[in-house]
């Protein structure tokens, strides 16, 4: 079974209730479930097209019935309106090769 990729590409509205809500408190989610960021935030150079976010983030799980899993956790659904009061966010699972 392949790796699977959450891709999370965010217009962060506020950033202090973000950080706050949401960032300081994600990353012991995604751990929980064997997962690791590949990226998140970081300096981003734009070469072609037009990107609406300010924030992407990529987070590797062992396979996708466990980011699931992670998704629908309540640890990670307890914190999720931080993200989603303070960002506009598109959210995928994209399967690895």
């Amino acid at each position: 079974m392949p790796k699977s990729y959450v891709v999370a590409q965010m217009l962060v509205n506020d950033t202090e209730a973000y950080k706050s809500e949401y960032a300081t408190k994600v990353a012991a989610t995604v751990h929980k479930f064997g997962g690791s960021y590949l990226i998140r935030g970081g300096d981003m150079t734009q070469l072609e097209g037009s990107l609406p976010y300010n924030r992407v983030a990529v987070l590797e799980f062992p396979d996708k019935t466990t980011a699931l899993a992670w998704y629908n956790s309540e640890d990670y659904q307890s914190i999720i309106d931080g993200r989603k009061n303070n960002a506009d966010t598109c959210l995928n699972i994209i399967d690895g090769v």
